[in-house]
Order: structure tokens, then C-alpha cells, then sequence
């Protein structure tokens, strides 16, 4: 492995702990922020830090996270490994739940609220759930 190979890896990992960051964070915003009265002083304020959070966290850190992964399997050969593929189906559910939470965002910023407090917190795992199984597929590498 090069040693440009492994500084690849490195940001990629940074960038995917930023994306993380991010969608942990913004599920719990979203509950709060339904519970908020539409037009509130709490209301403007989650509208302005989910936004923060998305265009200035979020969505940089899923960008990047995909440009350095690409350029590291690239660079070290890994296009043909199996984990790789089934790694890429749920890096790919995140970006489906990244989008989730982006048009939400958008809903909330028109004073929507398209889901219970509750559906958000349901919600916040399946991040998790999807980290779990990105992080064991990248370690173990099982095919």
C-alpha cells in the first residue's frame, strides 16, 4: 500500500466520522423542531442550525466521503472485492437517508412539519444501525 493510498483512507474515515456527525445530529434537531410552534422563536432557531448543519457539515462531509472512498478503493485495487460491493449498497442507504433529512429540512424551513417527533426518533437509528454494519464491513473485509 502507498503511502498516498493510506492518506486517502485517512480522509475518507475523517470525512465519513463528519457525515456521521451530521446524521446523528440532525434527527435530534428534527424532533425538537416538530415539537416547536410553527412561527416560534425555537422554530427559527432549529430552521437555522439544521441548515447550518447540512450545508456547512453534512453534506461537504457525504461529498467528500465519497470522492476520497472512490479514490482509495481506486487506488488500491478494490473494485472487485465482494465487502466493497456490499459496503457501497449501504453507503448508499445513508446517502438515501441524507436525502431524507435534506428535503425535510427544506419542509421545516416553509413551517411543515412531515413527521411526528417520534417518526424522528425511530428515525435516528437507522443510521446507526447502517454505521454498524459500513464500519464492520470495512474492518473484517468478510468476502
Amino acid at each position: 500500500m502507498t503511502d498516498w493510498a493510506l492518506w486517502l483512507k485517512a480522509f475518507h474515515v475523517m470525512a465519513f466520522a463528519a457525515w456521521m456527525a451530521a446524521m446523528w445530529y440532525l434527527p435530534r434537531l428534527l424532533v425538537y423542531h416538530s415539537d416547536a410552534p410553527v412561527g416560534g422563536e425555537a422554530s427559527e432557531r432549529f430552521k437555522l442550525m439544521e441548515r447550518r448543519l447540512l450545508r456547512a457539515i453534512g453534506t461537504p462531509a457525504m461529498v467528500a466521503t465519497f470522492v476520497f472512498g472512490v479514490l482509495a478503493a481506486t487506488a488500491l485495487g478494490q473494485w472487485r472485492d465482494g465487502w466493497l460491493h456490499a459496503k457501497l449498497v449501504l453507503v448508499l442507504a445513508m446517502a438515501a437517508c441524507h436525502g431524507v433529512l435534506a428535503a425535510d429540512v427544506r419542509r421545516f424551513a416553509g413551517d411543515a412539519r412531515p413527521h411526528s417527533a417520534r417518526w424522528y426518533r425511530v428515525f435516528n437509528e437507522v443510521p446507526t444501525v447502517l454505521f454498524i454494519a459500513i464500519v464492520l464491513l470495512a474492518v473484517l473485509k468478510p468476502f
